[in-house]
């Protein structure tokens, strides 16, 4: 089916007060995971390319299109996300590539750089119809960025909104990004308050250190869009690592990618429940979506 809009998928979640699963693509595996997930799911889902991805693959454009067409061959709805872009100049390539939105992160930035800087951006992405996200506060795990103690003042988040005029707002509550570990203390009285601050729904990264039940109660506190990488990214590499100790003289690639990629589906389908207020294991067609991505044919 076409890209469906971000900003489709995120209003229906605030209208159902339910999360939208954002998941993180490193490369073409972990787009055909994710969408499998959120088919068995029977969920929309937001696949995000970072800019260390892209810098990764040394451009945006060739993981960006192939992410694009497995989102548009899925039978889910499914957006296409820039995550975490600082360069104004890969924003607007993400843009021209079809990008259903983009997240600007100029967080780094003093508070009125970082506003003008957003604001530009804004004005660019709408008029061409492209939803944006940006962020306030800091989440942590990443250079200094987003430290776990610092937290997104309400009142700073309501005046950055009317002064940005951005779709979303990334908001600093205790989560921190590449969290191996489900723990992170989040601060749902905050969440509340901010959501009753501004007017714009509310993302909150680093949620793979975040386990059910505290994604859970984020929701209920007004938390929508909730981002996800590195938990997917633990998925992959352990049944990776399994497979290759239980098949060390393994040469083919696919071989081992394959449970990789399934365990990644699984993990989606089971996050999906979880935010929208599902058990994550109460997903019969999760079984089935995995044995389907995993039975093609390697040759």
């Amino acid at each position: 089916m076409p890209l469906t809009p971000t900003e489709d998928i995120v209003r229906s979640a605030v209208r159902g007060g339910v999360g939208v699963g954002a998941f993180n693509v490193v490369q073409l595996e972990h787009a055909e995971a994710i969408v499998a997930g959120a088919e068995a799911a029977g969920r929309p889902v937001i696949l995000q390319i970072s800019e260390n991805t892209a810098r990764y693959h040394g451009a945006l454009e060739p993981i960006a299109l192939a992410t694009l067409a497995v989102a548009r061959a899925s039978s889910a709805p499914v957006a296409v996300h820039l995550d975490h872009a600082e360069s104004p100049g890969l924003v607007h390539q993400a843009v021209e590539l079809g990008f259903t939105s983009v997240m600007f992160d100029a967080s780094k930035l003093p508070y009125d750089e970082n506003v003008a800087a957003t604001a530009e951006i804004t004005a660019h992405c709408h008029a061409r119809n492209v939803w944006v996200e940006a962020e306030l506060g800091e989440v942590g795990g990443k250079d200094g960025a987003h430290a776990p103690g610092v937290r997104t003042d309400p009142a700073e988040a309501r005046a950055f909104v009317a002064a940005t005029a951005v779709d979303a707002l990334a908001v600093a509550v205790g989560s921190s990004h590449a969290m191996l570990t489900r723990d992170a203390v989040l601060d749902f009285a905050l969440i509340t308050l901010l959501r009753d601050s501004v007017s714009v729904p509310l993302v909150l990264h680093g949620s793979s250190g975040v386990g059910d039940e505290g994604l859970t109660r984020a929701i209920a506190a007004g938390m929508t869009k909730v981002n996800v990488s590195t938990h997917l990214n633990k998925a992959f590499t352990r049944a990776a690592r399994a497979y290759l100790d239980a098949h060390p003289e393994t040469a083919d690639p696919r071989k081992y990618l394959g449970p990789a990629r399934d365990a990644v589906a699984t993990a989606v389908a089971g996050l999906l429940a979880v935010l929208h207020g599902q058990r994550a294991s109460g997903h019969a067609k999760t079984a089935a979506a995995v044995t389907a991505v995993g039975s093609r044919p390697s040759r």
